[in-house]
């Protein structure tokens, strides 16, 4: 979910999807049943998208629907705003947070935690109401950002990627203390390092820095202990973005900025940053500050390459070594390592530089909401229609380019967590889910049916509104609704799970 800016911002309403159609299975296997689109668009949902009235002409507005400006406190101006909706945190899959991704726990490490393979209500944060979950496809760590801002870490720490200046693992969140004083609104995880934003636009790094992906000054300094802000000096950063090793920064004028490991050109900057060490042994030139991200490109039929002017960048997902990035035109652009199709360009092509999608660009709407998974992206349009390119399985054919995902036609999907292999999605009343085996209980389906290859519906959550979902490596948070009393009821129905 991207962060919202303040300065004469207009909400653009979004057009409902097509058609309404069938999904859905219960977790148990059973019948399927069909589903209605709700004939308004929620307010709450992906389908609204801030625009500035300066950028925006009155043709390109829709002529039925009228922007409505947004109506900003004056308290809140100049200040980056985290999401709107709160409540409480229901957990899923694994908890041994040393082992997750892995065959085994590296040895000398606590191999413990069981496996939740249904949503557990999270006992160390039941009387917290949380705005915000972060976590990521290759991170077995999470952070949790609390209605007041303040920002609490658990899992695996063994680059110090909690913040909490030790590499000791942390089963039961823990407040970070070096932050404790700043209102944060917005994380992102990484493999083994992590960001945290500020409601003021400062970025804070802790974790791994081995290839600069903290963003700090010292290229010596191998792990960042305690949240430490980054070596920059620029326009107030409103979103921040992780991948396996590599970070992104997106400042509010619209700019991006990339630092870490450039291999496979995932910095965007025209270079994988490869040099021999050695006769036999490659090294990087690594970006240890963040660099802004300044060309932006197309490739014809004929394989010329063409600029592209993008005049701002609104949102952006990042994958293990890839990235999706939306503009104010709603392309969409992917560069990283183009393996198995992630990129969306019908090639395995590494991509150094920004690139245009040309499927999106030849639509009559545009792209509004992106996500990166560890092999995959998935893109919404202006339709509601969700598109995914790259696998999201072990085996069988990748998707080349982007296709729909039929499943979901008709669902109001409000928010996706995109796991190594897995995938949460967040639509109208509703939580649907789907990856192949081997899972550890991330799909919240049950131990009667522990992974799907198609989208399935999670029954438990029948009826319930999810706030935001997040997935790891191996387990999914979600923020649920709690505002009435039903709402309680049902969340109390949930076992509980307190770590050990």
């Amino acid at each position: 979910m991207s962060a919202k800016r303040e300065i004469d911002e207009v909400e653009e309403a979004e057009e409902s999807g097509s058609a309404p159609k069938q999904i859905k299975a219960d977790s148990n296997g059973g019948k399927a049943k069909s589903k209605k689109v709700k004939d308004s668009d929620d307010e709450n949902g992906v389908g609204s998208e801030a625009e500035d009235d300066e950028d925006k002409s009155d043709t390109e507005k829709e002529d039925d629907i009228p922007s409505v400006p947004v109506e900003i406190p004056e308290k809140e101006k100049g200040k980056v705003l985290g999401p709107e909706g709160t409540g409480v945190v229901l957990i899923c899959g694994g908890t041994n947070w040393d082992a997750a991704g892995r065959k085994t726990a590296p040895k000398g490490c606590k191999n413990s935690g069981p496996n939740l393979w249904s949503p557990h209500r999270f006992l160390p944060l039941a009387n917290i109401r949380v705005r915000l979950v972060a976590s990521g496809p290759n991170a077995a760590h999470s952070i949790v950002i609390t209605e007041e801002g303040k920002a609490y870490s658990f899992g695996r720490n063994e680059k110090g990627q909690l913040g909490h200046g030790d590499e000791v693992r942390r089963d039961t969140p823990l407040i970070i203390e070096s932050v404790k004083d700043e209102v944060l609104v917005g994380a992102a995880c990484g493999r083994n390092h992590t960001l945290l934003l500020s409601v003021n636009g400062e970025v804070f790094s802790m974790g791994d820095n081995k290839n600069g992906q903290c963003g700090v000054k010292s290229s010596s300094q191998a792990t960042v202990p305690t949240a430490t802000s980054i070596s920059y000096k620029g326009a107030p950063i409103v979103k921040v973005g992780c991948g396996g090793e590599f970070s992104i920064i997106l400042d509010c004028k619209g700019a991006m900025h990339s630092f870490g490991l450039p291999e496979y050109g995932q910095l965007g900057h025209n270079t994988d940053g490869k040099y021999f060490v050695t006769s036999t042994k490659m090294g990087f030139h690594c970006e240890m500050t963040p660099k802004r991200i300044v060309c932006f490109i197309e490739r014809t039929k004929d394989g010329k390459i063409k600029p592209v002017d993008v005049d701002e960048i609104r949102d952006f997902s990042c994958g293990t070594n890839h990235t999706c990035a939306i503009d104010s035109r709603k392309r969409l652009f992917s560069w990283g390592f183009g393996g198995i199709g992630r990129l969306g360009h019908a090639e395995q092509r590494d991509e150094f530089v920004p690139r245009l999608i040309k499927f999106f660009d030849s639509q009559n709407r545009g792209v509004r909401n992106v996500w990166c998974g560890s092999s995959y992206s998935l893109a919404i349009n202006d339709f509601g229609v969700m598109y995914m390119f790259g696998q999201n399985k072990r085996t069988g054919e990748a998707n080349m380019y982007p296709k729909p995902i039929q499943d979901l036609t008709g669902w109001n999907v409000r928010s996706v967590g995109v796991s190594n292999t897995s995938i949460v999605v967040a639509a109208d009343d509703s939580v649907i889910s789907w990856g192949p085996s081997p899972t550890s209980g991330e799909l919240g389906l049950g131990e009667t049916r522990k992974s799907s290859t198609t989208p399935i519906e999670v029954k438990s959550f029948d009826g319930m509104y999810i706030e935001q979902v997040t997935c790891g490596i191996a387990h999914t948070l979600f923020i649920v609704r709690d505002k009435s009393d039903e709402d309680k009821q049902r969340i109390e129905s949930f076992e509980g799970y307190m770590p050990a």
